[in-house]
């Protein structure tokens, strides 16, 4: 049972975050041209700390205070490639909760100078795991951390389902209220939050609506053979728990060269500065629609979830994508882009 003063510090901080949520979320639709489908970009890199993460993190923390599981004595840790660390270090560092960040190095150099100035304290894994990435020893890391810190809360971006609600209660709606019918959700798949709570929510307002799961090669999410990744925020070297939630249609793997030449192709084409992941999906979309016979034009949505800034070093640096294409070259049983019905 929390105290007296425990409880007057739940009051403020609850406040606080209240306060912050109109910072969060309302976030604007526009609409892309496209020759065969009438395509949709909601901008969710315009959210405070510039991506979608922000929305989990902000009602993760709400939760977990609102239950008496984070007080004023608390440390929260998370393991993340860097935008839910980013979100979770800035809301922390707003209301006065410690933060430990445990980062890998395919974190953006700016994002991390970030994470240094914000977090009370950022751990960096260097060493890969098994599967030719660093998930599983960032995971341990926290284990690690979990251990010796009497009072330390998980955020657990891969299982805490309050992770996948946010979105449910978010941005779900604020995309169902815009639209009469809908016809595609295009959702990259990374922790599984985003692409859980929206297809729960689409599908009750759209029954018939078609969920496309976007994944990247050398992710092991639906059951590829792992390999290594250089660009965050999409695939996983985990099945993240919460996909047992989602309900999905379709998915397409697409190779890190295909997500990083997109960035530049949407920017070119439509003035967008998107992260990678946001990459990836608008090159299955392209896939996808490549050649329409439909005599209606289908609504197709997508998210732009993160902006390119933390990428200026890679995927918009000419000479790293050109040393990505080297290593993309050393797989011989590279594909760039494969689709398969969801498991």
């Amino acid at each position: 049972m929390l105290t007296g003063q425990s409880l007057r510090w739940q009051e403020w901080t609850l406040n606080k975050l209240e306060a912050l949520s109109d910072s969060v979320g309302q976030t604007p639709l526009i609409q892309l041209h496209h020759t065969h489908i009438n395509l949709f970009c909601k901008l969710e890199f315009l959210n405070l700390t510039g991506s979608i993460k922000v929305r989990p993190a902000l009602y993760v923390l709400s939760e977990a205070i609102k239950r008496g599981d984070i007080t004023e004595h608390t440390i929260v840790v998370e393991s993340s490639s860097g935008n839910f660390a980013i979100a979770l270090a800035t809301i922390c560092k707003m209301v006065a909760i410690r933060f430990i960040a445990v980062i890998d190095p395919n974190i953006s150099s700016m994002t991390e100078k970030l994470l240094k100035h914000m977090a009370y304290e950022v751990v960096k894994v260097s060493q890969r795991d098994e599967t030719g990435g660093y998930l599983l020893n960032r995971l341990e890391r926290v284990r690690q951390l979990q251990s010796r810190i009497s009072d330390c809360y998980w955020t657990n971006q891969y299982g805490n389902f309050d992770c996948f609600r946010a979105y449910y209660v978010g941005l779900g709606p604020e995309l169902a209220d815009r639209f009469d019918s809908l016809d595609y959700a295009f959702v990259g798949v990374g922790s599984g939050g985003t692409v859980t709570g929206l297809s729960k929510l689409l599908r009750e307002r759209y029954p018939a609506i078609k969920i496309i799961g976007i994944d990247t090669v050398g992710s092991v999410i639906f059951d590829q053979p792992p390999r290594k990744r250089y660009i965050p925020g999409i695939g996983s070297s985990i099945k993240p728990g919460l996909l047992a939630e989602a309900s999905i249609d379709e998915v397409i793997h697409v190779s890190e060269p295909d997500a990083a030449i997109t960035c530049r192709e949407i920017f070119e084409r439509h003035g967008l500065f998107v992260g990678g992941s946001t990459g990836s999906v608008y090159y299955a979309i392209q896939q996808y629609f490549a050649v329409s016979d439909r005599s209606i034009r289908p609504t197709v949505v997508f998210l732009g979830t993160d902006g390119g800034t933390p990428y200026l070093d890679t995927i918009y640096n000419p000479e790293w994508v050109d040393w990505l294409h080297s290593q993309e070259a050393d797989f011989e049983s590279s594909i760039p882009c494969h689709r398969g019905a969801a498991p």
